[in-house]
């Protein structure tokens, strides 16, 4: 089930599925260490001997606050006559989450109301060992094993504390889990348990006809029982509202603390390029890694999560948030990947939010032979991406202590790991990490590497080091001409590799991922050659249904709903068609079709502004992991890409400079000095 509404604050990440339940909590690194693993959090309200979990049976809309990381929830049983509107933070400061309830009696007799949750941890992925207790010191329910503590509390609309708590044995001996126990609206009070543990607490509150009180629960994870005493403490002493109040403050000013000129697209693509900056913040951790995605529940497909670094989705997230004013986060990747690349200068396969190496399925030995089992692309992007933050930012003292240790470091590599016959980059794995040859996304990914690093080794004294890797990047040029271009097809090929005789042979697939044959300056996007590739790209790949978007490559498999079409929709793909119609447009009546597609990504994303990686060719639903970081970061990233067409195009007739950049200039200036306004920049206005 998609994840929806995550909330985080860059060490504790907390993920809700469509029925509202939590069934991800990580801590202290975002994706590593899941303390629920895609179990089941539940609220749940008995009413005059009837009780319901909060699920299918109820109507449920999931959103966030505008502009914020605090969630909108509205959940309403016609049944028990209920109607709740919740909300669910994450202190932007402490590691603490907060939900706030407020119920609402939508009968006219008085009634008394017990809300229960439910805790399933599995402490640091597993469920062995686990021990949940009754604090009388807190009056909570904490859980705990080795340095990672979890302390359940609440508050009545009558400010006490718990009203009823109950903890004992799950999923074993015959045991389904104590929160069956909340179901007659009492609970046993047992304060202790060990091994496979869960717990329920229970808050009371007595309602008059037609009338509304607000109850709050939180949890508060820390590193011993001291610790989330103390945090506990502070939600009591400022009070739990004043912790929301404070974090949806902040979140509101993080996401417009930059002013593009969002005014000049259409209204739903300004919100969800604020919305997927906010969602991108959640998938961050504080040490600088950029995760691919943290829904658990593709476990069952793959025996394994998106919730590592993988340093390709990191780069090109990190150069979007770069694009969108948000250069801290960006420079923290850089300085992530600086301590996590290989002493030879290349980038492994991925890897855990620590810094530790991942799980792989690259292999070091195949058909005898030893191999670097890489995806070359993921070296070169970085360095592509940490120069052009460097273009933005100029942050030479940050850069500096990357230049020996990243910088130079896969530059050598990037020159020296190349096919002998050709001239391209060597052999590696593809960005669907599907088969193994010479890409052409990885060969214009390697160009614009190559190209970054000989512009840093310029700007650092270092000519001999910049004309090798200039050298280099020609070289790669004239190949993907010689080999990747195919004359008999009008466009260039997916890759070439060499079959079990050595030969060189050519897979003529249509794959989206030819986009980066020209995303990091191999080509122009105007050059013929790109032209009719996209051309063909877009008659093929294009999901004709009425859902829309574009498929990854002719019969991609991976999740695949129906052989009726290529493949499933993927946002990223058709946020590719986008980028390079951006490019291509001179005029706006040029910019619609791009437009178009941000459109149709906002109109396919959940109710939220959540995107996943793929959604259903007929019915539009989410399929795969979701939120996706790279489906997010795509879409900064092009709207981005178009507002800077617009500047272009949006310029003072008098004066040439851009319309839209002295709008972004003024947004911030007639909120402080409204009257210097004119004087400054004199009376140029957007038409």
């Amino acid at each position: 089930m998609p994840r929806d509404i995550p909330v985080g604050n860059g060490k504790l990440l907390v993920c809700f599925d469509r029925n509202y339940s939590i069934r991800d909590l990580y801590f202290p690194h975002v994706g590593q260490e899941n303390h629920i693993g895609g179990h089941f959090f539940r609220m749940g309200l008995w009413s005059e001997d009837r009780f319901s979990w909060v699920g299918p049976q109820w109507e449920r809309d999931l959103r966030y606050l505008p502009d914020t990381l605090v969630t909108q929830v509205s959940l309403s049983n016609k049944e028990l006559g209920l109607l709740l509107n919740c909300r669910d933070v994450v202190d932007f400061q402490e590691d603490i989450f907060l939900r706030e309830i407020s119920v609402q009696n939508l009968e006219s007799r008085p009634r008394e109301i017990r809300l229960f949750f439910s805790q399933d941890f599995n402490i640091s992925g597993n469920d062995v060992g686990d021990t949940a207790a009754f604090d009388p010191v807190s009056g909570a329910i904490v859980h705990y094993k080795g340095a990672r503590y979890f302390l359940v509390n609440g508050r009545g609309a009558d400010h006490r504390s718990l009203s009823q708590y109950a903890v004992g044995q799950k999923r074993f001996g015959g045991k389904e889990g104590t929160f069956r126990d909340a179901e007659d609206g009492f609970l046993s009070g047992n304060p202790i348990a060990q091994g496979s543990v869960d717990s329920v607490i229970g808050l009371n509150l007595r309602l008059e006809g037609s009338s509304e009180e607000k109850v709050y629960y939180w949890i508060a994870a820390g590193r011993n029982w001291g610790e989330v005493r103390g945090l506990s403490a502070l939600v009591q002493s400022e009070g739990p509202e004043n912790l929301i109040h404070r974090t949806h403050d902040y979140w509101l000013l993080w996401s417009r603390k930059e002013t593009p000129p969002l005014e000049v697209l259409p209204a739903e693509i300004g919100r969800l390029y604020r919305r997927s900056l906010l969602i991108l913040s959640t998938q961050i951790d504080s040490k600088g890694g950029i995760t691919a995605a943290n829904d658990s529940d593709i476990i069952h497909f793959a025996r394994d999560t998106y919730s590592y670094v993988w340093p390709r989705d990191g780069a090109l997230a990190a150069n979007a948030l770069d694009l969108a004013g948000y250069g801290v986060l960006g420079q923290n990747f850089y300085q992530f990947a600086s301590e996590v690349i290989e002493e030879e200068g290349y980038f492994l396969h991925k890897y855990n939010p620590d810094g530790t190496l991942a799980s792989s399925w690259h292999p070091w030995f195949k058909e005898g032979k030893s191999q670097i089992p890489i995806q070359e692309d993921e070296t070169a992007l970085v360095i592509w991406a940490l120069w052009n933050h460097f273009v933005l930012y100029r942050d030479i003292e940050n850069i500096r202590p990357l230049y020996k240790s990243l910088i130079k470091r896969a530059a050598d590599f990037l020159c020296s790991y190349r096919d002998l016959e050709t001239g391209l980059p060597g052999e590696s794995y593809d960005l669907w990490e599907e088969r193994r040859g010479i890409l052409s996304f990885t060969v214009g990914a390697v160009f614009g590497g190559l190209t970054a690093a000989s512009l840093f080794c310029t700007v650092f004294g270092e000519e001999e080091g910049a004309e090798r890797c200039r050298k280099a990047a020609a070289e790669i040029r004239d190949a993907a001409s010689t080999y990747l271009w195919r004359p008999d097809l009008d466009r260039f090929c997916r890759m070439v590799y060499r079959d079990d005789q050595k030969n060189l042979k050519a897979d003529e697939t249509l794959d989206a991922s030819l986009w980066g044959l020209f995303a990091f300056g191999l080509y122009s996007a105007d050059d013929p050659r790109i032209v009719s590739t996209f051309s063909a790209l877009e008659e093929k790949l294009s999901i004709k249904t009425g859902v829309g978007g574009m498929a990854r490559y002719e019969g991609d498999s991976y999740q695949r709903i129906t052989s009726a079409v290529p493949g499933n929709p993927w946002f990223i793909c058709s946020l590719w068609l986008a980028n390079y119609l951006s490019e291509r447009a001179h005029t706006e009546e040029d910019l619609k079709q791009a437009l178009n597609i941000l459109k149709w990504v906002s109109d396919h994303a959940l109710p939220s502004g959540v995107l996943a990686e793929q959604i259903h060719p007929v019915t539009g639903e989410p399929v795969s992991v979701s939120p996706l970081t790279w489906s997010h970061s795509t879409f900064v990233a092009t709207t981005q890409h178009v507002l800077h067409r617009l500047e272009k195009m949006k310029v003072c007739p008098e004066c040439g400079s851009s319309l839209l950049a002295r709008s972004r200039a003024e947004d911030w200036v007639e909120k402080l000095l409204p009257e210097a306004c004119n004087s400054i920049y004199g009376m140029c206005e957007v038409k």
